[in-house]
């Protein structure tokens, strides 16, 4: 869909390559770091704006399900208005709604500029993929795809992070203030500095694919975001939120291979390299933000870790992710990038092994070590993943192309989150139904010992409470290794999508792919 414009050759120089690539930056890290840096807010929020904690919960939810639909279209607005055109809005208008959101009196005002900010940064990351892709030639596609990637990946790490320490030294306001002096920057530099070129203004826009497309992707978001509130499928709401996706995505499939010009052209699908890192970028995602998500309260709930440790054993996180793709960027342009990919599984499966034998006494060191890996093995896969993807795919659908990585992505990301929080809980229900069946006031334990007796006599209310809580405890430590073996085996089927793939030489990529400038 996307209108390639001139380019120079393979090796030609770039005008400002590299305030270009600063403003790309910025752009990716802003867009990466507000899907989770308003989460440590939330709590503030609800206080401040009078919310119960189902309705603040729209504040994450409405940004997440704006930006799901609004990615797809990405490829068809760039082609009708041109990408420096769309980058320059999207950036403007997240800014503006980031400031209004900041400055939202009552629960209804930050929702709906929530809505809108998620419509606007959703071209962001997709763009600025896109452009780097154009603005670097072949050779040096895995550094660029480096730098690129340390925005997506590292922001949603840094997220939470920052938004604590905004919120704790500030105010819950700044979450949102502090993209303005960013939004300025990427905007002028993008302005001054990038080419101007026109759109095709003869495109029509698949008005009924849209539409079907945002049904099943906004209805299935808000399955996803809302079950485990819910409970489930013993909820009417999610019943009719899982028929509405469904349907949705059904009648978007026929609708792409029956139309005669559909938003997201189906060619796309038929490059083997594509379509595989497609898939590994939802199953990357599915451990990406969920295992996140687990260690957290795992480490504070029942290793009893402060914050301040939580948060500096997770940290060195990040620092595995930075170094594997600064590695992985030099060596994906001088080696099969498929190599790469296939030890990033291997360090991924190993700290995902080595988290199956953890108790809540596990040491600082250990978890730190387990972490490492873990953001070395992801850093190993998401760089030359980006190389892989684009190796053998025309010029013409790359923004498409940028789009559908980071839907999957984002996929895989609020899928896995739902699955590993509703294991989490049916786990624990079900283990503390066992292990409960175990205590008696028969049992030789309360019998034999009478301090214990004492203190956890099952027949008072008090023992009885002290009791629950302490079967609670290890059903939940139950829960959580579950959750961490389901995770050693959602990321196996990755290798079996890497032998698939194909590399290209530089050879033999066409001219034209090699470097765009638009």
């Amino acid at each position: 869909m996307t209108a390639p414009g001139p380019f120079p050759r393979e090796g030609g120089a770039v005008p400002h390559r590299g305030i270009i690539t600063l403003c790309c930056m910025v752009g990716t890290l802003m867009q990466a770091l507000d899907s989770t840096i308003a989460n440590v807010a939330l709590p503030y929020m609800q206080g401040s704006l009078s919310a119960t904690y189902d309705q603040i919960t729209w504040v994450l939810t409405s940004y997440i399900i704006a930006a799901a639909i609004m990615t797809a279209p990405v490829g068809w607005l760039a082609a009708r208005f041109g990408r420096r055109n769309l980058f320059i809005v999207s950036l403007a208008g997240f800014t503006v709604t980031s400031m209004l959101c900041g400055a939202a009196q009552s629960l209804g005002e930050i929702v709906l500029f929530r809505l809108a900010q998620g419509c606007f940064g959703a071209a962001l990351v997709p763009l600025s993929q896109s452009i780097m892709l154009d603005i670097y030639p072949v050779k040096q596609r895995g550094q660029a795809m480096a730098i690129w990637g340390m925005g997506v990946m590292v922001g949603p790490i840094m997220g939470p992070t920052l938004g604590g320490y905004l919120t704790e030294f500030y105010s819950w306001r700044w979450v949102f203030y502090v993209n303005l002096p960013f939004g300025l920057i990427a905007m002028l530099g993008l302005i001054f500095f990038m080419r101007r070129l026109r759109g095709n203004v003869n495109l029509r826009f698949d008005w009924l694919g849209f539409s079907v497309l945002a049904l099943g992707i906004g209805a299935l978001q808000m399955m996803l975001d809302r079950g485990e509130l819910k409970d489930w499928f013993s909820s009417r709401e999610i019943i009719i939120e899982a028929l509405l996706a469904g349907i949705g995505l059904y009648l978007f499939i026929v609708h792409l291979f029956t139309a005669e010009k559909p938003f997201i052209p189906p060619a796309i699908f038929r490059d083997i390299n594509f379509t595989a890192c497609m898939l590994v970028m939802f199953s990357a995602g599915l451990v990406l933000v969920a295992s996140s998500a687990l260690l957290a309260p795992y480490l504070q709930d029942l290793a009893n870790y402060p914050v301040q440790t939580a948060g500096i054993v997770l940290a060195p996180r990040g620092v595995g992710t930075l170094i594997a793709m600064m590695i992985s960027g030099r060596l994906s342009d001088r080696m099969d990038p498929r190599i790469l990919m296939v030890a990033g599984i291997a360090l991924l499966e190993y700290s995902l092994w080595l988290m199956l034998g953890w108790t809540p006494d596990v040491a600082p060191r250990a978890v730190a070590w387990a972490i490492v890996l873990q953001g070395a093995g992801l850093g190993f896969v998401f760089t030359p993943l980006q190389v892989m993807a684009f190796a053998t795919l025309p010029l013409v659908f790359r923004t498409d192309g940028t789009a559908l990585l980071s839907l999957f992505r984002n996929f895989g990301s609020a899928i896995g989150v739902s699955i590993t929080s509703a294991l989490l809980d049916r786990v624990t229900q079900v283990e503390h139904a066992s292990l409960a069946g175990y205590i008696t006031p028969f049992r030789r334990l309360f019998t034999d010992n009478p301090e214990i007796h004492r203190y956890l006599d099952p027949a008072t209310p008090a023992g009885m409470a002290m009791l629950n809580q302490m079967v609670n405890y290890q059903a939940q430590v139950i829960a959580y290794l579950a959750d961490f073996k389901l995770m050693v085996f959602t990321s196996l089927p990755i290798l079996f999508l890497i032998f698939l793939m194909r590399r290209a030489s530089h050879a033999s990529v066409p001219a034209e792919h090699a470097a765009v400038m638009e």
